[in-house]
Order: structure tokens, then sequence, then C-alpha cells
């Protein structure tokens, strides 16, 4: 076991030093500028006990002794106190400011890599991961992961100190500079037991805050639902569960570091009774003289707190290796495929004709939602998508921005193949409008532009076609007022319209509308897609649901078990098909009722 523990320890050493090294490549000024504030804080502080020891000789104890000590005696130590307590005041803030430079520095680094690789992972990727757990990494291990920095410095400064503290002890007397080497490595070994038993509990405690995180976020986002089904109880109760795991991971290794902190401090402590049991011998002997216990003594008091930081030194080392490890494993991440560089077909002007060919689609390890389906929207066409729910309707529009890719099978834009194509070029041509809108708390102008600078004629102009121009002036500061989190101070026929403009202000060339007129009025619906039509140089795609949205479209589609198993008009597939106009009838009797 005890093997093991020193197996474990020393993979900790070594991760933690190639981490280190890492971190420091990458912000080499500062840190080289911390790094020498702390050497010249150890030269200064070292210097402080050996004018300290020469005030005890030379002021102090004359004074006790004849009562008599010249002015410029008393002046002049005052001055070389007051000299080195400078340099050493100094060299802290030098210390202090660009190690805190370091950390922040490494930390923004962080949190850049973490954004991109959010933003560059699959769907799937977020489908799977809890957004708690995100949250957790982007916040709390970002922070774990670095905060070592922080006494990096300083802790390194230590071994300047030790080093100085040792030379100027064996100019005083060797058995004091004996207790010092004697000291010194039982306090590595103590730290070395240290790190070795608080790694996995670290972990844990990482573990369960990312728990705890993504308990609270979906409590708090559903939080309409918990109060509509009367689920309170039952959520405090699961956050209480991740709460008191935390609360035992934490209690955990507070354990450990009560067993070791005290340790550590009470180490340089029990050197300063040794040391003065010594010196005292000695100074009764006539080996030494009183400033020179005093300088030792000083500097076994100057020691304890720099000891005390490169304990916490090492006390953090595992906790920034488990978190560094476990971002390390996000931003690894397998990323959107990008396309090959060396074929960048361009795409032709205009509404885009779209293509799916031998199409097979599935969510993880579930069966397919799409099985070799194959469909043909021609540029400047408006096809509606017709199916039972689970048909995979929502899968296939996915599927065309290129949210997803396909397992087998090919989706082709403008008679490319997307996996040809930059992603990025991609959803510069295809806008994709879920039913489920998402807004910022934010102004109605910032959720449609997105920042972008868009002249107010162009945002008229969209909103007109998305029949959002009406509501929106009559809102109290119009374009400029802020809606609530998740747009809740608007309804949801607000919303979708939003939502769609925000697409139309892009200018696409295909258009694909994922249910996402459902909360418009049937009147206003039809005429949006009236306008779109007139409007916008676009193929489209429509999921649809209405009777009349389905009748304005050039082409019906009609899916079933992940395959299109019918195509025509409204009216041919009335006629030819018993299973589409089954579901039709469905579709009416349920907008009557």
């Amino acid at each position: 076991m005890e093997e093991n523990r020193t197996v474990v320890t020393g993979a900790i050493a070594r991760r933690g030093a190639r981490l280190l090294w890492r971190y420091v490549r990458a912000c080499r000024g500062p840190f080289v500028v911390s790094i020498i504030g702390a050497t010249i804080y150890a030269g200064a502080a070292v210097g402080m006990t050996i004018v300290l020891g020469r005030v005890t000789n030379e002021v102090i104890v004359p004074s006790f002794e004849s009562g008599r000590v010249s002015g410029r005696t008393v002046v002049g130590a005052g001055l070389a106190l007051l000299a080195v307590g400078l340099v050493r005041a100094s060299t802290i803030v030098l210390r202090r400011y660009f190690a805190a430079m370091l950390t922040y520095r490494t930390q923004a680094a962080w949190r850049r890599r973490l954004a991109d690789t959010y933003l560059e992972v699959p769907l799937g990727y977020h489908r799977r991961t809890p957004t708690g757990q995100l949250l957790a990494h982007a916040d709390n291990d970002i922070v774990a992961a670095t905060e070592v920095l922080n006494p990096l410095p300083f802790s390194l400064g230590v071994v300047t100190l030790v080093v100085f503290a040792v030379i100027s002890l064996a100019t005083v007397d060797w058995m004091l500079m004996v207790v010092a080497v004697l000291l010194f490595p039982t306090l590595a070994l103590v730290n070395r037991l240290y790190t070795g038993r608080v790694e996995g509990p670290v972990g844990e405690v990482q573990h369960r805050v990312g728990e705890v995180s993504r308990i609270a976020h979906e409590s708090f986002d559903g939080a309409l639902v918990v109060k509509t089904l009367g689920r309170a109880p039952e959520e405090i109760a699961r956050l209480d569960g991740a709460a008191t795991r935390l609360r035992d991971a934490r209690v955990g290794v507070g354990r450990i570091r009560g067993t070791f902190e005290p340790l550590i401090d009470a180490i340089p402590n029990l050197g300063i009774i040794v040391l003065l049991v010594i010196g005292s011998w000695q100074v009764s002997t006539g080996r030494l003289d009183t400033g020179q216990v005093v300088q030792a003594a000083a500097l076994f008091s100057l020691l304890a707190f720099p000891m005390r930081v490169f304990g916490f030194f090492l006390q953090e080392l595992p906790r920034a290796v488990v978190a560094s490890g476990r971002l390390d494993g996000v931003v690894a991440a397998e990323r959107e495929a990008a396309g090959s560089p060396a074929v960048r077909p361009a795409l032709p002007e205009g509404p885009l004709p779209v293509r799916f060919h031998d199409v097979t689609y599935r969510h993880g390890d579930d069966p397919p939602v799409l099985e070799h389906l194959d469909l043909e929207v021609p540029a400047g066409a408006v096809v509606a998508l017709v199916g039972a729910t689970g048909s995979g309707k929502s899968s296939l529009c996915e599927l065309l921005p290129r949210l997803v890719d396909p397992e087998s099978g090919a989706v082709e834009l403008g008679g490319v193949d997307l996996r040809d194509l930059d992603a990025e070029d991609v959803r510069t041509a295809v806008a994709l409008v879920f039913q489920e809108t998402f807004l910022f708390a934010d102004s109605v102008r910032e959720n449609v532009t997105l920042g972008d600078n868009v002249d107010d004629e162009a945002l008229r102009t969209a909103a007109a076609v998305a029949h959002a121009d009406g509501f929106v002036s009559r809102l109290p500061e119009g374009w400029d007022t802020v809606v609530g989190e998740r747009g809740v101070t608007l309804s949801g026929g607000q919303r979708q319209r939003l939502a769609l403009t925000r697409a139309l202000l892009r200018r696409p060339r295909v258009l694909v509308l994922d249910d996402a007129t459902s909360a418009v009025d049937p009147v206003i619906e039809a005429a949006i897609l009236a306008d779109l039509r007139a409007s916008l140089a676009t193929s489209t795609l429509v999921v649809a649901h209405r009777i009349s949205t389905i009748e304005l479209a050039d082409r019906v589609a009609f899916l079933d078990g992940g395959r299109v198993v019918a195509e025509g008009t409204h009216a041919e597939l009335l006629r030819t098909n018993a299973d589409y106009a089954r579901l039709v009838r469905a579709y009416a009797e349920a907008a009557e009722a």
C-alpha cells in the first residue's frame, strides 16, 4: 500500500511539473519578473536577520548593559532596517502583481480554449453533457487548475531562501545549520505524504461540484415545470443529496488537511525551540553572542511563513493536476469535421438545390431515426416535411446546416457534399429556425442582429417578412426593449417571429423551418410563408403540421420510419396514400378541437 502511494505521489509530482512548465512556457514574461521579485525578497529577508543580529549586538545589548548608545548608531540601525524593509516590501508587490498576472492570463487562455471547444464540438457532445457540468468546467475547474500559480513564484523563491538561510546559519554556527538541514527534508517528506493522500479526494470534490452545478442549473432552468407540477420538494431533495455528497467529499479533504497542516505549521516552530535551546547553551559557553542567536531565531521565524506558503503550493498541486486533466479531456473532444482544405468547391449563386442521398443517421447507439432516406429539394422550391412524431423530420433538418453528420450516405448542397465544405460556409448559406426559440436577456435588436452591424432598413425589411414589425413597434422601447431571459416577456408566436427575423437578416439561400411558426396564428403564418416566397430567393424546407402550411408548399415529402415513403403535391398524396390522408385528417381534427 505504501509503495502504491509512493508511486502515485511521484506521478503527481511529475504531472504537476509538466503542468507548471506548460503554464510558464505560455506566459514567460510575468513568471520571470515574479521569480526575480521572489529571489530578491529571499535575499532581503535573510539580510534583515543579519541586520537584526547586528542591531541586537550594537544597540539593544549595549543599551541594557551600559545604558549609553550613540545617536548615530541608533539612526544608522533604523535606516538599515528601513532600507531592507523597503526592498522586501517592493519585491513583495512585484512578486504578487506578476504572479496574479500569470494566474489570470492562464485562466483567460483556458476560458478561450474552452469556449472554442464548446463552439466547435458536434451537437451530440452538448446533448450528452449536462449544462451544469459545462459550467463547472468553465468556472470551478479553471480556478482549481490555475490557483497553484499564485504561490508558485514564492514557493520557488523559498528554495533560494532556504539556500541563503543555510549559508547564513553556517556562518553563525554549524550546529544551528544542522538543525535547519534536518528541518527542511522533514517538511518535504510530510508534504510528499500529503500530496499522495489528497489527490483522490480532491478529484471526488471536483466531480461533486459538477454534479451540484448540473442539478442546480436544471432546477433553475426548469422552474416553470417544477412549480406547475409541484416538484419543489423532490428538487430540493435532489439538490440536498448532491450537496450532502459534495460536503462529505470536502470534509474528507478537510480531514486530510486537518492532519497535515498543523504538522507542517508545527515543524518550523519546533525547530525554533531546538535552536533556542542550542543557542542558549552556546551563549553560556561563550561560543555565540546574543545577536547571533537572535539572527538564527529570526531566520527560523522567517522561514515559518514561506514554508507555509510552500505547503499551500504542494496542497494545490494535486488539485490543479486533477482539474487540468478534466479540462484537457474537454478540449480533446472530437471537433466537427471542417472539410478538406484542399477541396473547397464554390457554391453556386442564388437559391441552392438540396439532395439527401441514401442517408442513415442515429443518435448514439439508438436505432436509426433516418434510414436510407432519399429526398431532393429543387432550387427555389418550397417542400413541406410531413410525418408522425418520431419519423425523423427534425433530425433531417439538423443534417442540412451540418449540426450533425450522417452515419452513411450524403447530404448535398448546390451539388456539393457538405463534408467537402467548411461548416461555417454551410451555415452562411443555410438558416435553421427551430420551434423552440432561444432569446437572450437583451434588447430585441441585439437578439435579432446578434451584435452585427445591421442598418435599420434591412432590419425593417426582414421584420416585415416575418410579420414581427407590428408587435415590435408596440413594445415600450421598440427594438431597444429588453426581453426577459429566454424571452419570457414575449409570447411564443412573438419569439418565433423574432427568430425568423434573425434568420432572414442573414439572407440565407436555404431556409429550414422546423415547425418554426407553430405558435403563430394560422392567418399570419400563411402571410409569412407567402411573403417568404415572394421576397426571398431561397429554397425552403418546412416541417408542417397545419393544413394551411402544407397546401402552400410546392411539394410534400411524407416521412415514415425514417424514410420518405411518398412525394407529391398535397392533393396528390391525399388521393394516393391512405396513411398520409389519415395523418392529415388527424391534424385537421386537432386544429378544430
